[in-house]
């Protein structure tokens, strides 16, 4: 499930060539989701990896993730109430 979801958010993702020559990447329904590369390939990977991360946060702070493509985590997320805080 997640795995589709950050599929679906990858696709949705921009890309733009800088002057320099390297690339940065985003998704614009995950505000804060960015990423840079030297090449567009490592962009994609870092863009991937900075969603996941961003993912996680968001997760772990209870916070409404964005549906995209129809496609909505927030369907059995607990809610901060629900969370069990581990030492």
């Amino acid at each position: 499930m997640l795995t589709e979801y950050i599929d679906k958010a990858m696709s949705e993702a921009l890309y733009e060539k800088l002057e320099d020559g390297t690339y940065a990447g985003k998704i614009a329904q995950c505000e804060g989701a960015i990423a840079f590369g030297q090449t567009f390939y490592e962009c994609q990977n870092e863009l991937k990896a900075a969603l996941e991360g961003w993912l996680i946060v968001k997760i772990r702070h209870g916070d409404l993730l964005p549906v995209i493509d129809n496609f909505d985590l927030n369907k059995g997320i607990p809610t901060p109430k629900e969370t069990v805080r581990h030492a």
